[in-house]
């Protein structure tokens, strides 16, 4: 094999094999370099494994679910949209489906169909991959002439540095690109995790660990703005070290310059129901059970492993008999009920984080070529730039749409 090519892209990702299909499909002679012995690594694991490969929405919905420098993407998105991936992997036999909040997956529910239908369409277009870590991006006169892994050299005017951001690095997304583009003069933004798990000193979460709940209101408060940030309705899940699932992760993205103290989430563990109404439902429990201990009445009301945290919450002795619970203790559970309050400690670990916040700084890339302004030759495209969108397939659609722009541009 030659060891120059048209171009050369690091990270055989999604942003990465989409390139790599759209350069060959232009009849670019591309490399593909990857650390991993497979490609799509993380495509794999994304949405539980189901895959939730982009959002059934018109463009600019993409750029509004980014709140980390979404405007930057507005050339890339118009120019592949959700439409267009939906009609790129239809035309690779994976047909699709769309289910709540527009979320478009594989009918198979099998995240390793997406990857394997890019891994195979490289195939078709020779794209030949080769397995290695890149140790540095080789420039002369300021420009780029090519790469070097930890075993040989491969030339080319034009190189793509789509190797991801610094989560799940067991899927290879290590923070290497980040370094490799620091080590040529860009920008890097510092890395933090988003859409992940919140860290809580609060002991009532670990009191309820494993305690998931499918319909519970959940709203972030910025303490120091005073001001509500977030809200959102879904399934959330207490953890040992504070709270995890779908509505916490989405919130999370919202949740920048993080410091202990600064937020809190309330939850709504009753949000079906207006605090009349709750109350009303309150009577009649207490009523129904007006000669037992209070400690007993909540059985129909809450999962058991929450009684001991609500009963203390509200104040309320648990061995107070149901009759003589007053109006002014059952507006204390009423709020202990619809006002759920968690001060947040921190964000859980980049690791653990299903996308990087942070990374090359968006004031050093055009957005209409995803090239390099400093260097010319070089480009990027994924999640190894500063952008980060909320849960729902606006990741996986970014790194698409990038990978595309930079493809037909390399």
């Amino acid at each position: 094999m030659t060891n120059n090519f048209d171009a050369v892209i690091v990270g055989g990702g999604a942003a990465g094999m989409m390139a790599a299909i759209t350069a060959a499909e232009l009849g670019k002679n591309v490399l593909l370099l990857e650390k991993n012995d497979k490609l799509g690594k993380k495509i794999r694991i994304t949405g539980k494994g189901r895959c939730n490969v982009t959002n059934n929405c018109e463009p600019r919905t993409v750029i509004e679910s980014t709140p980390g420098n979404g405007r930057f993407l507005y050339s890339a998105v118009e120019r592949f949209s959700p439409e267009d991936t939906m009609h790129f992997f239809e035309g690779l036999q994976v047909p699709l489906k769309t289910e709540r909040g527009n979320r478009v997956f594989p009918v198979s529910d099998n995240a390793h169909d997406i990857a394997d239908a890019m891994a195979k369409r490289m195939k078709a277009l020779h794209v030949p991959v080769v397995q290695g870590s890149v140790r540095r991006v080789l420039t002369e006169n300021g420009a780029v002439c090519g790469v070097e892994t930890d075993k040989e050299k491969y030339l080319s005017p034009a190189v793509l540095l789509a190797c991801g951001g610094a989560s799940y690095p067991g899927t290879g997304s290590n923070g290497d690109g980040a370094r490799l583009a620091a080590a040529v003069g860009h920008t890097v933004t510092p890395l933090r995790p988003s859409l992940v798990a919140l860290v809580s000193n609060d002991p009532d979460c670990p009191a309820m660990q494993g305690l998931s709940l499918r319909n519970c209101g959940v709203t972030v408060r910025d303490n120091k703005k005073n001001k509500v940030l977030y809200t959102d309705f879904g399934e959330l899940l207490f953890t040992h070290f504070g709270l995890s699932g779908p509505t916490v992760l989405s919130a999370s993205a919202h949740m920048r310059d993080m410091a202990p103290g600064r937020y809190t989430v309330e939850l709504d563990l009753k949000p079906a129901l207006t605090p009349e109404q709750l109350d009303q439902r309150l009577l009649r429990d207490l009523e129904k059970n007006k000669n037992k201990n209070f400690s007993n009445a909540l059985d129909e009301l809450l999962p058991q492993k929450m009684i001991p945290v609500i009963i203390a919450r509200s104040g309320i002795p648990p061995e107070e008999k149901c009759h003589t619970v007053t109006r002014v203790q059952r507006a204390a559970l009423l709020d202990a009920l619809k006002h759920f309050s968690v001060d947040i400690a921190g964000f859980a670990p980049l690791a653990g984080a299903i996308v990087t916040s942070g990374g090359v700084s968006v004031k050093e890339i055009d957005p209409k070529t995803m090239q390099s302004k400093l260097i010319p030759g070089l480009y990027f495209a994924g999640e190894i730039i500063d952008v980060d969108a909320y849960t729902g397939g606006f990741n996986l659609q970014i790194a698409f749409s990038t990978g595309y722009t930079a493809g037909i541009n390399l």
